[in-house]
């Protein structure tokens, strides 16, 4: 079967959409975030919405390009489609990029607890925090894409796609079993390489990263943040990027599913934030999900002549998250919060 959306033909697409996303980062932080400010929850959860709401309408225009478009694509016609089953085609690509969708939403909640680690660590004060994601999401689209480019190149050998099955299972199998260990940036590697070669001030000067002291530029406790959320989003690409290919191996749909899901991660981060203590069993849940999405990949496609129902797994992957949620509130109800997190300043860890 020849890709749905060849590069070829559709970068044009590409470029349009990278486009767009850079105008609404721009917009969101040079117009709404311009003044740095506390993120409250009506704030957070409003934001969540308007990016959902973006994401389901993309979805919704690609399922209706795909039903015009695919029943008419000469490769489809030649390789022996009817248009029916073109049609077909389109409906099983919109719910790969809803299901890809809810993958991807679904496992950045582990970036949502290594946030506030870092904020905490830092003692980063909550009015900058924003700022802080802002550059760390743009940071984590480019590497994304670059992760996603490979992927590309990579699934056509079929060797691949058994490792990238193999390494989803046994990441949910640790996941599930493996002991949780707390994360301490200090032991960072890119941030020690980071003090190597810039010098460090031991203080916040505003929302920047960057000071002039003695004329030497010299980084903020903010660069060093920022630079430890970019490391942890490079760590979890590594699981995230190989679970959209389980989904789907459209690049075109692997890529706008991904870019979506991070720009509704900062939102999602101050909207949870409070709260994500509650989740205590979401993470079984992610790692039932990865352990499936790998199966998936290794051996339930082949299965099942060559693609798992995408609709059984959209029910599989929401039910099970969906499970783990509901698990999570009803043990931990009346439960006091562990104490907090970054709804309030610390003094900051000595980043020098």
């Amino acid at each position: 079967m020849p890709a749905l959306f060849p590069f070829a033909d559709y970068w044009w697409f590409y470029a349009l959409f990278t486009l767009g996303v850079i105008a609404l980062l721009a917009l969101d932080l040079g117009v709404f975030h311009r003044d740095a400010h506390v993120v409250g929850f009506r704030e957070a959860l409003g934001w969540t919405i308007v990016w959902a709401a973006l994401s389901l309408a993309f979805c919704f225009v690609l399922w209706r390009y795909a039903e015009w478009k695919l029943p008419q694509d000469p490769r489809l016609i030649a390789a022996g489609l009817t248009p029916a089953a073109a049609s077909a085609l389109a409906d099983r690509t919109a719910l790969e990029f809803l299901t890809g969708y809810v993958v991807e939403l679904s496992l950045s909640v582990d970036n949502i607890f290594v946030f506030i680690v870092v904020f905490t660590f830092f003692g980063v004060p909550p009015q900058y925090q924003h700022r802080v994601l802002f550059y760390g999401i743009l940071g984590a689209l480019v590497f994304r894409v670059i992760f996603i480019a490979l992927g590309s190149v990579l699934m056509q050998f079929h060797w691949v796609i058994w490792v990238f099955g193999g390494f989803l299972i046994l990441t949910g199998l640790k996941i599930l079993f493996a002991p949780e260990k707390p994360m301490d940036p200090d032991r960072n590697p890119l941030l020690r390489l980071l003090r190597r070669f810039i010098p460090i001030v031991p203080r916040f000067e505003g929302q920047r990263f960057f000071v002039m002291e003695n004329g030497v530029r010299h980084g903020t406790p903010l660069l060093v943040a920022l630079a430890a959320i970019e490391f942890s989003d490079i760590i979890f690409a590594v699981d995230s990027v190989p679970a959209i290919f389980a989904i789907t191996k459209e690049p075109l749909v692997v890529f706008t599913s991904n870019i979506f899901a991070i720009l509704g991660l900062r939102s999602m981060f101050f909207l949870l934030a409070g709260v994500v203590h509650k989740f205590r069993f979401l993470k079984y849940g992610l790692g039932v999900v990865l352990i499936f999405v790998g199966l998936k990949m290794a051996w339930l496609n082949d299965l099942f002549g060559g693609k798992f129902p995408i609709t059984w797994s959209l029910g599989i992957i929401v039910g099970v998250l969906g499970a783990s949620v509901v698990i999570s509130l009803l043990v931990s109800r009346g439960a006091p919060p562990p104490g907090p997190l970054l709804l309030s300043a610390h003094p900051p860890k000595d980043p020098v």
